[in-house]
């Protein structure tokens, strides 16, 4: 059975939990998108438009999906078959649904109990505001008892799901109900035996270990009877034994004086309790690999049902595309519409997307506001979205997943007095051709802007050339016409246009080399052409 399992973010070991801002590319990770390209394809905002997850869980499990693609073609066909089974098997959807919805308020019980603060007191109810950290008052008894009821919950709640086929799918409910034979589920699920900071579990005590149990309550039945025996006997000893005392109250005076120590004692055991029982317990329980993947389970069969409800509440189609494991990144696809622009523009145009080894790199021509930015864009978010086992907006599709994703655009608010825009940006460039493979998908927006145009010719020809040699799959977007025939006098590329039509661009993609400059309809368009500029000066002139 293949490992989907990844390195888990959802279950923190350090003292805070796991945030958005922890699961974000970082330049120092070796994921599919470096932190430039997450920006540039607006993965957060392809995170927002797809997510209907129900549980905090599931909410980061598919925001580290976005961010950390998944590069494995098998786990993503099995991911595809447990989608699909949930789809078609009723009884097993609302199985699941009715799972993940129990969960909802029980998981942030979890969550305060291994990542709270508890500051002593008689107060237990609701956590401070502080951004920083989750405090409660109390001594963590309710958050104890509260999450470690919901942990046994979860996993009983498991055990009452029909068995699915997918592998995939099977495996997430295995890693839940197999955590009840964990040494961590025994000592959640109680009683819990503790003796000078060690733990026993119920089948680990024997007889002869002097280990105390741990009761979750400040109010201990114990040393409650203790107390009230001891209470009892200093008035046994006043009144029965001392009856020269009992005239005056005097053994009432010295009972009076006891009982506020009552609580002073209870208070110092809360004190005990957390510091050596609950404290140490959720250390135990924020390392535990068991525990881990139990919650990730959860939070990756959320994942699942989002995908289901991104399908079911999105309109036109929406398709799995398949997954194929070759050695040669591949990207095709059938009538494909942005997943972000389609949210506000009903009539979006959709455009065919074709990159394999008939067309290793495509280069796209034309003037601005006709859609090549947005083209790129769709061809990025589709791989991605499908590199994580989600629905397409395309009437079909198939894809080889991806190494490495890299979009460059213009980025001039980066510059360093060192060099200008141009060394900038061939900077980026270079990280990208030293990083890609046979099997990374490059997106290049307007290659060695800043310079000659003749020194533009040569190092743009260079580099396109060596990104075929790579076997990337790489997109160009410019408007450099000349290149584009150098290129196609050594057959070397595919290429398309953007279609405009006497009213205005069509937002297709045909094939073919634009020629055309439409920089003079855009300065209308916007009140900045040659007659706005010499009107405005005519004005001038007249003040």
């Amino acid at each position: 059975m293949i490992e989907i399992w990844n390195q888990s973010f959802i279950l923190s070991s350090s003292d805070r939990p796991t945030t958005i801002a922890d699961i974000r590319p970082s330049d120092e990770d070796f994921a599919a998108l470096d932190p430039k390209t997450y920006a540039a394809i607006e993965a957060e905002a392809l995170f927002h438009a797809i997510d209907q997850t129900q549980t905090e869980t599931g909410h980061l499990t598919l925001y580290r999906s976005i961010a950390r693609p998944c590069q494995n073609a098998q786990i993503l066909q099995q991911k595809q078959q447990a989608l699909r089974e949930i789809e078609a098997n009723p009884r097993l959807h609302d199985a699941l649904t009715k799972f993940v919805d129990k969960t909802i308020h029980g998981e942030k019980s979890l969550k305060h109990l291994l990542y709270g603060e508890f500051a002593g007191g008689l107060a237990t109810e609701t956590p401070s505001s502080r951004a920083d950290k989750i405090e409660f008052g109390g001594y963590g008894y309710r958050q104890y008892v509260d999450a470690t009821q919901f942990v046994v919950d979860l996993v009983e709640s498991a055990k009452k799901i029909p068995l699915p086929e997918s592998i995939y799918l099977r495996t997430l409910l295995d890693a839940i109900r197999t955590f009840a034979h964990s040494r961590t589920y025994a000592l959640m699920k109680g009683p819990v035996y503790t003796s000078n900071g060690k733990f026993k579990t119920k089948q680990e005590k024997s007889m002869l270990d002097l280990y105390a149990r741990f009761h979750p309550t400040l109010f201990k039945l114990l040393p409650t009877l203790l107390f009230f025996a001891a209470s009892y006997g200093i008035l046994f000893f006043f009144q029965i034994l001392m009856p020269e005392f009992s005239a005056s109250y005097f053994s009432y005076g010295v009972l009076a004086l006891t009982a506020p120590v009552f609580p002073i004692i209870l208070l110092a055991m809360g004190v005990s309790d957390r510091d050596t029982v609950i404290y140490p317990l959720r250390k135990q329980f924020r390392e535990s690999s068991d525990l881990a993947k139990t919650i990730e389970a959860l939070g990756m069969i959320d994942e699942l049902l989002s995908f289901s409800r991104y399908r079911k509440n999105s309109s036109g189609n929406q398709v799995l595309p398949e997954i194929l494991d070759e050695q040669q990144h591949r990207l095709i696809v059938t009538q494909a519409r942005n997943p972000l622009l389609i949210r506000t523009i009903p009539d979006y145009v959709p455009n065919d997307i074709r990159l394999d080894q008939t067309a290793r790199i495509l280069i796209i021509t034309g003037p601005n506001s006709g859609g090549k930015t947005a083209y790129c864009k769709t061809v990025t978010q589709i791989q991605l979205l499908g590199q994580i086992g989600c629905y397409i907006p395309a009437e079909k599709a198939q894809l080889v997943p991806a190494e490495h994703i890299y979009y460059q655009v213009p980025d001039p608010g980066q510059l360093s007095a060192a060099m200008g825009r141009f060394g900038h940006e061939l900077t980026r460039t270079r990280e990208i051709f030293f990083n890609a493979t046979s099997k990374s998908l490059v997106v290049l927006d307007e290659l060695s802007e800043g310079t000659t145009f003749e020194e533009k010719m040569t190092i743009s020809e260079y580099i396109l050339k060596g990104f075929h040699q790579l076997g990337a799959s790489t997109l160009l977007v410019t408007h450099n016409h000349e290149l584009c025939e150098r290129l196609q006098n050594e057959h070397i590329g595919q290429y398309l246009q953007v279609e405009f039509m006497p009213q205005g661009p069509t937002h297709r993609l045909i094939p073919g080399v634009s020629k055309v400059s439409h920089a003079d309809r855009v300065a209308q368009a916007i009140g900045f052409s040659r007659q706005d500029v010499e009107a405005h000066l005519e004005r001038q002139r007249k003040n």
